[in-house]
């Protein structure tokens, strides 16, 4: 079984490998990368069950080489079914952008680029997700990176490229500060296997622990997108080709989030930093949510409801309970299928309309009926309205501060609770002027300033932007319908997922330590 956990891994790379050699065929592309995410998905889906049924993480060290001298290979329950959901998100935006590229001549998505890059991304991701060394882990983060920078740019438009430029500026700092803190944990500790460090650091004086702990978290906060670090999301993602962004804000902040629950519960499982967190969580939630609201171009609504949705997962990893973390990983899967679901649909909705302005976008419920459904089921579920996940992820998280109980979990689950109905409101004004009013309807004045006429988002950024409208392949609809059918399943199957992600919890409340480690290489 062990022999399976580096081909998360290598599948991807050997797959782009195959995509950049057969840049002139089309379907040898397609048919290289669909296949090598659905070898990934079966594997992910493998481990997790094996996993899950002996309650013992697996473990490979790469290369022979003794623990933990060499780079270790580490699947756990959480590190399986994040593979897995992520595998799953990245072949519906595959399939939804093999239809764009189809369609529009490979404009936005450049297929000789596109596939060997959106493969290496994946590496990168799942890389990330089962390292079992900080240098690992780095690397996962770096290979992501280079891939997103490539992707955040096609096209290369004006836009694309000044928003790039801040993006890259923003990752590089986080990856140095990354690097920064490496260092240092080696050079205090000699070693950056994250079990080996797990059992040193209660060696270093309190002030040294302090030190690294908050430099790994402030470099992990950058890639998160968690407040005040959030400023450059909201501007870089929007601008990107529709698949581009769907994937970008369902999983690479999730991977920042990721490393921040193996650093809290790993490495500094001693050191509490825990009412900061709770803090940052409150303001990454408020402060999001608020921005969203003053936008009028859904890509950017999204965007701000993606930073704050953010700080739920933050609420969830500073509550340090094994049910927060239980209702933390259950949110994280939620949020990964329901936030891609949602970019999906508004590059439907970009497409049939030729905007993304909701002061421009109308009638789209008698013009595109399908649409307006793919649409409101996602953003109730985003919305936390019952019986959906979002509702469940929320209330579990909630019942976790509760039996907690101190002032400042009240406080932020009265923030949660404002957050959610917020979001609600802000995705549903979008929904009813989007699709409710008719095409004859005149346009909000600019002088009104009150909810009812929403005049002052005029002044909202890109919120005259109009793009030519275009036709809308079955390819492309057909998988935001799946990823809708996911978001669903989530709901229908949410028991026994919940139980699995109470599992989680329990189990990253528990330290691995070194002997174990190796006790796990060694099977």
């Amino acid at each position: 079984m062990n022999a399976l956990i580096p081909l998360i891994v290598t599948l991807p790379l050997l797959g782009a490998a195959v995509a950049l050699v057969a840049a002139r065929h089309r379907r040898v592309q397609v048919a290289a990368s669909v296949v090598t995410l659905s070898a990934v998905l079966v594997i992910a889906a493998i481990l997790l069950v094996a996993v899950d049924a002996s309650g013992t993480p697996l473990a490979v060290s790469v290369g022979g080489w003794p623990v933990p001298f060499g780079i270790v290979l580490y699947v756990d329950r959480l590190a399986a079914l994040l593979v897995g959901v992520s595998a799953v998100v990245l072949l519906a935006v595959l399939l939804f952008s093999v239809g764009q590229g189809s369609a529009d001549g490979d404009d936005e998505t450049p297929v000789s680029i596109f596939h060997p890059t959106y493969l290496i991304l994946a590496a990168g991701i799942f890389n990330a997700f089962i390292a079992g060394d900080l240098f690992n882990l780095y690397v996962g983060f770096e290979i992501l990176l280079v891939a997103s920078y490539v992707l955040i740019t096609l096209g290369a438009t004006e836009s694309r490229i000044r928003t790039g430029v801040v993006y890259i500026v923003v990752s590089l700092v986080s990856s140095i500060l990354f690097l920064a803190a490496i260092a240092m944990v080696y050079g205090a500790l000699g070693t950056v296997n994250m079990a080996q460090i797990s059992e040193r650091m209660s060696q270093l004086p309190e002030s040294t622990q302090l030190v690294l702990h908050l430099m790994l978290l402030i470099a992990f906060a950058i890639k998160a997108a968690v407040f005040p670090l959030s400023f450059w999301l909201p501007d870089s993602y929007p601008t990107a080709p529709a698949p581009v962004t769907a994937v970008f804000a369902g999983l690479l902040t999730k991977v920042g989030v990721y490393a921040m629950i193996r650093t809290e519960t790993q490495l500094f499982a001693t050191s509490d930093v825990n009412t900061l967190l709770l803090v940052v969580g409150l303001a990454t939630m408020i402060v999001g949510i608020l921005g969203a609201l003053a936008q009028a171009e859904l890509k950017r609504i999204l965007s701000f409801t993606l930073v704050s949705h953010i700080g739920y997962m933050v609420f969830g990893l500073a509550i340090a309970t094994p049910a927060a973390f239980g209702a933390t990983a259950f949110y994280i899967v939620h949020h990964i299928v329901v936030q891609t679901t949602l970019f999906l649909a508004v590059g439907l909705i970009e497409r049939q309309a030729g905007s993304t302005s909701i002061l421009k976008v109308k009638g789209l419920m008698r013009a595109a009926p399908v649409l307006a459904v793919l649409f409101f089921i996602p953003a109730i579920n985003l919305g936390g309205l019952p019986p959906f996940s979002g509702f469940i992820g929320k209330y579990a998280l909630f019942d976790a501060a509760a039996q907690v109980g101190t002032p400042l979990m009240i406080t932020l689950i009265v923030g949660g609770i404002v957050t959610s109905l917020l979001t609600l409101y802000t995705l549903m004004r979008a929904w009813n002027l989007s699709f409710w009013r008719e095409e004859d309807e005149p346009e909000p004045e600019p002088e009104a300033e009150t909810l009812a006429r929403i005049g002052y988002l005029k002044e909202a950024p890109e919120a005259s932007v109009v793009t030519e409208r275009r036709a809308i392949p079955r390819i492309m609809t057909a998988a935001t319908a799946a990823m809708v059918a996911v978001t669903v399943a989530l709901t229908v199957f949410a028991g026994p997922l919940y139980d699995l992600c109470a599992r989680i919890g329990t189990g990253i409340a528990q330290p691995v330590h070194l002997e174990q480690l190796q006790q796990e290489v060694d099977q």
